[in-house]
């Protein structure tokens, strides 16, 4: 394997209208020790933001290339975008996903980097783990399904010492070798928001590519998404929306990402859609944490 200095890295990222965060999040990565040694170009897309944040990063990170999106491009589509714009632009080794509302930990990227080289083969997914600033416990992560024929699974807490197999993964931080992209691509263009990250991780798995969650921590990522429906107090038409929104159910990619993976659950989350939409009374009541 190579050095650490000799490998050229991608960073990408998407965002929009979360100006503070986003400059915590490029202070918290562009600021650790090691970076600076790295061969490592940073695409950030800006996807229509109104609140001057390219503008800011322009000025204090003249060096982040920045991306203008259509602003309809959401998470998945920003992602895709920018993935394509970095390969037009160079041969990269490997490209690193992150959210903009990440702040790293001062060993993070040295730490990831150390264990892609310890893993030493090609062809790898690594998933770096958050804490929840308020409550200090795992947020965002990797995670194991049950059963392969099922779509239900539980979250990998990390070792302190060695990486541990997974089959999904948040890419709130995630490293993809050139290998994985060269085998299947980047993530698939039906996502428009949510869900690409869980594709993208269960097909590598598929084709045989290691998806790895790493040892111990790299930043901190607050899981801020709430419950997953909309409670009775909103009229039936908001809550079709919902239904529908990308930001919400995402009602139409759920269901192509469970029929691709788990066609023996397609009837129960397709009447579980519609539960929650017509009949939110069951979860308000019995629901207090997000799940599909």
């Amino acid at each position: 394997m190579k050095e650490i200095e000799l490998y050229n890295i991608a960073i990408l990222v998407t965002c929009y209208n979360r100006k503070q965060k986003t400059l915590a999040f490029l202070n918290s990565l562009i600021n650790q020790e090691l970076f600076k040694n790295l061969s490592a170009d940073i695409y950030l897309l800006d996807d229509g933001s109104t609140d001057g944040l390219s503008e800011e990063i322009a000025v204090m990170f003249p060096d982040v290339k920045i991306i203008a999106g259509t602003g309809n491009l959401f998470w998945a589509g920003g992602m895709r975008t920018v993935w394509k714009y970095a390969m037009q632009k160079k041969a990269y080794d490997l490209f690193w996903l992150f959210n903009d509302d990440v702040v790293l930990f001062d060993y993070a990227v040295e730490k990831l980097l150390k264990c892609y080289q310890h893993v030493n083969k090609e062809g790898v997914i690594l998933v770096g783990s958050t804490l929840g600033l308020k409550t200090n416990r795992l947020s965002y992560g990797g995670h194991t399904l049950y059963n392969m024929r099922h779509s239900s699974y539980y979250t990998v807490q990390p070792d302190d010492e060695k990486p541990l197999p997974c089959h999904l993964g948040n890419a709130n931080i995630m490293l993809v070798d050139a290998v994985t992209v060269a085998k299947i691509g980047i993530f698939n263009d039906v996502y428009i928001h949510a869900v690409a990250d869980y594709d993208y991780t269960l097909t590598a798995y598929k084709a045989g590519i290691d998806v790895l969650v790493a040892p111990q921590f790299y930043g901190y990522c607050e899981d801020d998404h709430g419950v997953n429906w909309l409670s009775g107090k909103y009229t039936i038409k908001q809550r079709i929306n919902y239904l529908y929104s990308p930001k919400g159910l995402a009602y139409k990619e759920y269901l192509i990402y469970i029929k691709k993976f788990f066609p023996l659950d397609y009837f129960k989350a397709f009447a579980k859609l519609w539960l929650k939409t017509f009949f939110p009374i069951i979860w308000d009541k019995f629901k207090k944490h997000p799940t599909k």
